[in-house]
């Protein structure tokens, strides 16, 4: 998930009541709500490094817990040299279940979405996806923004009225319960989609594996990505259809054999890309250099958009030696490379 619904989460839980147990409850929650994403500094390294590691060690339960630890370690050492503010106590065991929190909902939240974690590191490398919400989630950071704005507005209105100040503590257990919710709708009509992508054929063959993946806003509408035995098919449906129909957005044939396709699947960013996408397809394009091999995810296949998210491409001279290896999370417009 994004960070900005990571930090809101971390915020929700700590009004709960966790913030009157011990200082720095939130600053510590948010901070490890946050923290897995550290290896984002992969990302110098280049954009084949970051795909590899992103989403890697810091995100599996010996990272989290390895992190909670640490940032509990270093809050404790603050936390005992700042002067105290009276009548708040200062616990190590709360602030420990804070740490470990925040690192626990990092993880949960990640595991949500289409792109997934590998919670088993390093002892497995495979990846757990429950894609029932978009990286980025409008309907979810909404309902995390009222549920906290509103409780804070009422109680500064009430303070400037000389009124009682009202708890914040309702609006904190109104969002974790409507994510839950939300979690809930999204499960149950993830299965209806998953169900009406089962029961069809697509240009006369059976699917051999498919999956539904979110639309942001709208939890009932879903991209379905179906394999069969000669192509993919990217697909749109709705799982309050009762006909259960599905709307074609693209088929994508599977490529023939070839050696330049071969000497790109050797190469070592084409390896990063394979252990990572889900549904790969391959596309080769002869051009002056030799040719382009172009690996792309057909998870993030967006028909409406320009670019081309989630491609990796291969230039190969004509001898089959590799020229170049570049990924795109956001393929490039008007020349610009992400």
């Amino acid at each position: 998930m994004d960070n900005l619904t990571h930090t809101l989460t971390a915020v929700a839980l700590s009004q709960t009541g966790l913030n009157r147990k011990t200082r720095f409850a939130t600053l510590t929650l948010i901070l490890a709500a946050n923290a897995p994403d550290i290896d984002v500094l992969t990302g110098f390294r280049g954009s084949v490094t970051y795909l590899k590691y992103h989403r890697g060690i810091a995100h599996s339960l010996i990272g989290i817990t390895v992190i909670a630890i640490i940032l509990w370690g270093l809050m404790y050492w603050v936390g005992k040299r700042v002067k105290p503010k009276p009548g708040l106590p200062f616990n190590s065991r709360w602030l420990l279940l804070a740490a470990f929190l925040g690192t626990g909902s990092h993880l949960l939240l990640d595991f949500t979405n289409a792109y997934g974690v590998r919670p088993f590191l390093p002892f497995s490398g495979r990846w757990y996806a429950w894609d029932i919400m978009s990286i980025l989630d409008p309907l979810l950071l909404a309902t995390l923004i009222v549920g906290l704005a509103v409780p804070w507005l009422l109680r500064l209105v009430s303070e400037e009225v000389g009124a009682r100040k009202p708890r914040l503590v309702p609006g904190a257990v109104f969002c974790l319960c409507a994510m839950v919710a939300l979690w809930g709708i999204r499960d149950f009509a993830h299965r209806r989609a998953l169900s009406i992508l089962d029961s069809r054929t697509y240009s006369g063959e059976v699917p051999q594996r498919f999956s539904a993946l979110p639309v942001a806003v709208n939890p009932f509408t879903w991209t379905g990505v179906v394999e069969t035995e000669t192509s993919f098919h990217v697909v749109r449906v709705n799982a309050l259809d009762a006909k259960g129909l599905a709307e074609e957005m693209g088929t994508f044939e599977k490529p023939q054999p070839s050696p330049a396709l071969a000497a790109a699947m050797k190469t070592p960013a084409a390896k990063v890309f394979l252990d990572f996408a889900r549904f790969p397809w391959a596309q080769v394009d002869e051009n002056e250099q030799g040719y382009l091999v172009s690996l792309r995810d057909l998870r993030f296949y967006n028909p409406s958009a320009q670019s081309r998210s989630f491609t990796l491409e291969v230039q190969l001279d004509k001898n089959l030696q590799t020229l170049s290896e570049t990924f795109y999370f956001v393929a490039p417009r008007s020349g610009t490379r992400d």
